[in-house]
């Protein structure tokens, strides 16, 4: 279990400085709200972008991206949506889910823009 954890928190800190090469601004990493997690909170010119890390030994039978399924997605946006209204942001929303694959010692990192977009919730 503690490989498993080493692994998730190398893959944030990659993460991270992949995003920053890539010229994002990160605001905040792993905060919280009640229950619920962002990994990154990262900013472009003209959007605030959310990302979910997914970090994964070469081992694993399913992909990485493969983990955010409609629960998480809901959690994330949820979580999102408490960050914008507590720190007033008034930018679009992305969110975009970073995967890390552990081959030997190095990282395979693939970044997916855009990856889904907020479920709309129907009220009749």
């Amino acid at each position: 279990m503690a490989e498993k954890h080493d692994i998730g928190r190398k893959g944030e800190q990659l993460a991270r400085q992949y995003l920053i090469r890539k010229g994002y601004s990160i605001l905040h990493i792993n905060w919280h709200w009640g229950h619920y997690e962002l990994d990154i909170v990262a900013r472009t010119e003209d959007e605030l972008v959310i990302v979910e890390v997914k970090s994964r030994s070469g081992d694993f039978l399913t992909e990485p991206e493969e983990a955010v399924n409609r629960t998480k997605i809901n959690r994330l946006v949820a979580a999102a949506n408490a960050y914008v209204r507590y720190f007033k942001w008034d930018l679009p929303v992305r969110f975009d889910i970073i995967t890390l694959k552990k081959e030997g010692e190095l990282f395979e990192i693939d970044h997916l823009e855009d990856a889904f977009y907020a479920p709309v919730k129907r009220r009749y």
